[in-house]
């Protein structure tokens, strides 16, 4: 009978203990799965992340108009290919026809057999002007002419340098050297050499001195002034400047032939040589 009771008493508590653990398990499943859940919820999307750029037309067609501009490097006929669709036409004399539609300035110029070109772009509407073929070609002269006045030089700069004819042959060859700097800069260098106080130097030193200077930049450097007198002719004045593409390129062309003759008279040497020892 103990034993009996025994039996149950375990059989009870086996029981007990598979509902607890049952119920455990499915209260952990309960609270777990809601919490996956909502992370997985919470995580962004991948389409909300990208950024659309909203449509409108007139956007649009400020970009376009705002391109164009930076690529329209040329005045030319536009013929029928017009961007916008309302725009301001003047005629070939320059008169304001006012805004009209592509299509109608289109009709109106194959009406009086003329071309049509974008004169301002950055305008609202932009601004078109109907030409003559020799129009368009007179006004392309004159913006070329004036790409070329943009482009040219202002007034060449000019330094200045004074200095005694006693002059020490190391500090010439550092003035030589600035000057060559200066040159090489397109500047113009003007030079002011002061007669000596020795009483034994030659009367044409101060000459001498500005033309070794000259010489120190074969190809490079020439006199824009020559060597004039100064200050009572107790100095001596010039400028120089640099060579130009022109005088580069003949100076060049020189030097070329003088090595040229070089070579030929020691070939020419060589063969007389070779000669007398047959």
């Amino acid at each position: 009978m103990a034993a009996l009771l025994k039996r149950l008493m375990l059989q009870t508590l086996r029981t007990e203990n598979n509902c607890i653990g049952r119920c455990f398990d499915k209260h952990i499943v309960q609270k777990t799965v809601p919490v996956q859940l909502s992370l997985v919820a919470s995580a962004p999307r991948l389409p909300y992340l990208i950024h659309a750029k909203r449509f409108s037309t007139v956007e649009d067609s400020q970009d376009e108009r705002k391109t164009k501009k930076k690529n329209d490097t040329t005045f030319s006929n536009i013929g029928r290919k017009i961007g916008e669709r309302i725009i301001r036409v003047l005629d070939e004399k320059g008169n304001d026809l006012g805004n009209m539609h592509r299509a109608d300035a289109i009709r109106l110029m194959e009406e009086r057999d003329l071309r049509l070109v974008r004169r301002n772009a950055s305008t609202e509407p932009p601004e078109y002007q109907l030409m003559t073929g020799t129009q368009i070609h007179q006004e392309r002269l004159r913006l070329r002419d004036m790409e070329k006045a943009k482009l040219k030089p202002g007034p060449a700069v000019t330094k200045e340098l004074t200095f005694s004819s006693n002059i020490e042959q190391h500090d010439l060859d550092t003035k030589s050297k600035q000057i060559q700097q200066w040159i090489e800069k397109k500047y113009q260098v003007q030079i002011t050499i002061k007669k000596g106080k020795n009483a034994d130097e030659q009367e044409n030193k101060m000459e001498e001195i500005l033309n070794q200077i000259v010489q120190t930049m074969p190809g490079i450097a020439t006199f824009l002034s020559k060597p004039q007198p100064v200050k009572g002719g107790k100095g001596l004045m010039c400028v120089l400047r640099h060579l130009t593409k022109k005088e580069e390129k003949a100076q060049g062309d020189l030097q070329e032939a003088q090595k040229r003759d070089i070579v030929n008279k020691e070939n020419g040497n060589d063969k007389e040589s070779n000669v007398l020892h047959q």
